[in-house]
């Protein structure tokens, strides 16, 4: 069982996929920067100054006691943080679009073998057969 594990773990699909996933996890990061960093802000400042990331619906208001210690949080929907997840995601497909195609421009296409040379058709077969009888 465990010499079945080293092979499978050893396999060129499974080595692969991890530096896949160590890749998407590194770009995610990139684009979430990105995306948080520079996009966010610009379209902020296209909607009038408008942060995406404090968009809100509240739902039940943090309750502060007197010392001014929040004793229950704020329950909310951050629905302008999900806006940008949304534009990460985008981004993030965008970015995987563009490496697959230049992926597929690198790939040498498929080289066809040599079709073999025809035989005598069927009729050409009767005809030399017929000419072979008259004999």
């Amino acid at each position: 069982m465990l010499k079945e594990f080293k092979d499978f773990i050893m396999t060129g699909n499974v080595v692969e996929f991890a530096v896949a996933v160590i890749m998407a996890g590194a770009i995610g990061g990139v684009v979430k920067g990105f995306v948080d960093n520079i996009i966010m802000p610009i379209v902020g400042h296209f909607s009038g100054g408008m942060d995406f990331a404090e968009l809100k619906i509240v739902l039940d208001e943090a309750v502060v006691n007197a010392e001014g210690v929040v004793t229950s949080p704020e329950n909310a929907i951050m629905w302008g943080s999900w806006i940008n997840t949304i534009v990460n995601l985008i981004i993030v497909g965008f970015v995987m679009f563009m490496i697959v195609k230049a992926y597929n421009k690198t790939k040498k296409p498929v080289e066809e073998a040599p079709a073999e040379p025809a035989g005598p058709s069927q009729e050409e077969l009767l005809a030399e057969i017929r000419d072979l009888l008259k004999k």
